[in-house]
């Protein structure tokens, strides 16, 4: 499971990302609102864990305007901004859950664990679909006239990342934070590597798909309507 921690106390982010690694989560970190919401939107958590007093932007600004981009992904906020209409304010702002500070190590994992099992709920029903393909996340398949294509845990996550901004260009560098990690050592050839996988084991030939290069920078997932 792939958390995003978006908390500006330093002390209080690298304890918290000890304790989640150790318990086997991949987690990434961002001190402030602007970063915090601009990784969020790139889809790919299982949960979020979102400080409300944040420089750049405020907490409940940030998760406002994920909802508004239809980001449904689980997100528990943590604040020492504990009166009832804090509360209120943070489950109207459409957060999932609402932890005080300070709490037990062991209520926020049961709370992530419990918001873990929301979104896999939600992936169940929740393939992406383009064209005549159809990406089930959930199981790494793609179903594409009747056929299923395995892949690999890396290959659907790339895909997945790709599909769910499709038309807009992904960076090298926001793939290999996005699927590698923001801390993984792996050399960007990889990326391209596993864009061939793709683009191999799916043939996108007439299928109105396909993953564009864009030389330099990255790649683009992109859907031809006419096709």
């Amino acid at each position: 499971m792939r958390l995003l921690l978006v908390e500006d106390e330093q002390r209080l982010s690298e304890a918290l990302a000890y304790i989640l690694r150790k318990n086997n989560y991949l987690i990434d970190i961002a001190n402030d609102g602007i970063t915090g919401q601009e990784m969020a939107e790139s889809n790919i958590y299982d949960v979020i864990i979102l400080d409300r007093m944040l420089p750049g932007k405020e907490g409940l600004k940030v998760l406002k305007d994920l909802r508004k981009q239809n980001i449904t992904t689980p997100v528990l906020v943590l604040t020492a901004m504990d009166e009832i209409k804090d509360r209120v304010e943070g489950l109207d702002s459409g957060a999932d859950d609402y932890l005080i500070k300070p709490f037990s190590t062991d209520e926020l994992l049961a709370r992530i664990r419990a918001l873990g099992r929301r979104k896999s709920e939600q992936l169940q029903n929740g393939n992406i679909k383009a064209s005549s393909f159809e990406l089930d996340p959930l199981n790494c398949e793609v179903l594409v006239d009747g056929q299923t294509i395995k892949l690999t845990l890396k290959e659907s996550q790339l895909l997945e990342l790709l599909m769910r901004n499709k038309g807009k260009v992904i960076t090298r560098d926001q793939i290999l934070s996005r699927v590698w990690g923001f801390d993984s050592e792996v050399d960007m050839n990889n990326i391209e590597i596993y864009i061939y996988y793709l683009r191999r084991k799916l043939n996108f030939k007439d299928t109105g798909i396909r993953i564009e290069t864009i030389r330099g920078i990255g790649y683009c997932f992109k859907e031809d309507n006419n096709v």
